[in-house]
């Protein structure tokens, strides 16, 4: 209790996430790298026996901790004290691990793999957030509910047209990250500063050996991509875009979690909410939406972490310096275990979320009366009336009805006034149609099917697999 604990490690993010970044993942695939760059050396000629090979695969799980400590304390140098460590116990193959590449073959290649593997565990998130999103906006597709610009009143929308809008900014940050996933390139071997001159000196200046064994090494951890060219390390933007895409997806959850926030205010849906949960230490009739509230804060910090890496990539020095490490180890994983936790607080709310459709109705009758201005000035004027002059009754009526509202704590009378008002030609009849919520919504209702037809379907389609189906 007397050391900081991170509360991303703590409380919030997954385990499969945590052990994604952890030490032991990183530093197993810096043994497979070295394990993959021998095999392909000796397959291109190099003096590198099978027993030696061997004895690294043999020795691959095998890490002694307080060896690699006794190494880095030593040594001030990561990559050495695990070579060393490792040389320890695959003593057979200790002259050739790590032959002719430098750190950045080890860090930055299994960066770029722990970034990949940590898209994939976010994609199959998103996944499931647009499922339950999916369910939720079906069954409400058809439901009225008040619209807000500028957080007014302002027309009809329904419940599940407005889970669109969530559902839209969402499937951008997919295409976003397909695209990312689709597009990542493998450091691969390069050299000290991307010359690959070592290795032009270990085959003999045969450039297609060196070739080879760049694009072999890439395929064989799952990369058809590899960068034709870097400095000592792979172009520090390829973390920028990331951790935008990051920014991104927390963008729209942040968009989501205030969305919730203001409706729970209004007592028109809630978050789920424990029976011995307690919302307040004073006031114990409280429900605060916490998980929107934890949502939107880890939101703010990746997003913040964003223009971090946008720095580090703006200010590397010619082929390298090394004024990125610090702040790469902090900020990649922060972001990726941040947005991690962010998707699962998603996919619980709206999993589990609450709504009351008669709180949801009560609110639209209060507003309704000023909603359906347009319709009566469109009607006034098919029956002949002039569209300026029933514009301003109609303002100077309304105006009227909030005064009486606000300051008078009257119910509000504004149909009443419009039907008396004899230079407002729109009959009783023709009013109680207008009135009906259900004629109010436009194509809410079919642009919610539509779009739940064409755009989020064929995702959890094509996604199928990644979902659990006793969930």
């Amino acid at each position: 209790m007397n050391e900081y604990k991170n509360p991303l490690v703590e409380k919030y993010s997954s385990k499969e996430m945590l052990y994604n970044f952890s030490p032991k993942k990183k530093f197993i695939i810096w043994r497979k790298l070295w394990i993959h760059l021998a095999m392909i050396q000796k397959e291109l000629g190099l003096n590198i026996s099978e027993k030696q090979i061997n004895d690294m695969k043999k020795n691959l799980y095998n890490i002694d901790w307080e060896r690699v400590d006794f190494f880095e304390k030593k040594f001030q140098h990561d990559v050495m004290a695990h070579l060393y460590a490792f040389g320890e116990k695959a003593k057979i193959a200790k002259p050739i691990i790590h032959l002719g590449v430098t750190s950045a073959f080890l860090g930055d290649n299994t960066d770029i793999i722990l970034i990949r593997d940590g898209l994939k565990i976010l994609l199959k998130k998103i996944i499931y957030v647009l499922f339950f999103m999916r369910n939720f906006s079906l069954e409400y597709h058809d439901l009225p509910t008040l619209a807000f610009t500028h957080y007014q009143p302002a027309q009809l929308t329904t419940l599940g047209k407005r889970a669109t809008l969530w559902m839209q900014s969402l499937i951008m940050d997919l295409e976003e990250l397909e695209f990312r996933l689709n597009h990542l390139h493998f450091r691969g071997v390069k050299g000290a500063v991307g010359t690959a001159a070592s290795f032009k000196d270990l085959f003999n200046g045969d450039i297609k050996k060196f070739q080879l064994l760049d694009k072999k090494i890439s395929n064989m951890f799952g990369f058809q991509n590899v960068f034709p060219v870097t400095g000592q390390t792979y172009d520090r933007k390829v973390d920028s875009q990331i951790l935008n895409l990051l920014s991104n997806i927390s963008q729209s959850s942040h968009k989501f979690s205030n969305d919730i926030r203001l409706l729970q205010n209004l007592k028109e849906l809630s978050e789920p909410f424990g029976k011995e949960q307690i919302g307040s230490s004073a006031m114990s009739y409280k429900k605060n939406p916490i998980y929107s509230e934890r949502m939107s804060s880890l939101s703010k910090y990746v997003i913040s972490l964003s223009n971090s890496s946008a720095m580090v990539a703006a200010t590397q020095w010619l082929e390298r310096t090394l004024d990125d490490s610090a702040n790469r180890r902090l900020v990649i994983g922060q972001s990726f275990l941040s947005v991690d936790a962010i998707l699962m607080i998603w996919k619980n709310i709206i999993k589990d979320i609450v709504v009351y459709p008669k709180v949801i109705e009560k609110n639209i009758n209060h507003e309704l009366p000023f909603l359906i201005t347009e319709y009566i000035i469109v009607e006034s004027v098919k029956n002949g009336g002039d569209r300026q002059e029933v514009h301003e009754r109609i303002r100077k009526h309304s105006m009227k009805t909030h005064f009486d509202m606000q300051w008078k704590g009257e119910k509000n009378h504004f149909i009443k006034k419009i039907l008396c008002d004899e230079k407002i030609p729109i009959c009783k009849e023709k009013m109680k149609k207008i009135i009906n919520p259900k004629n109010l919504i436009g194509f809410a209702s079919e642009q919610t099917l539509e779009f739940i037809q064409k755009k989020v379907n064929p995702f959890l389609k094509k996604y199928y697999q990644l979902i659990d189906k006793n969930i």
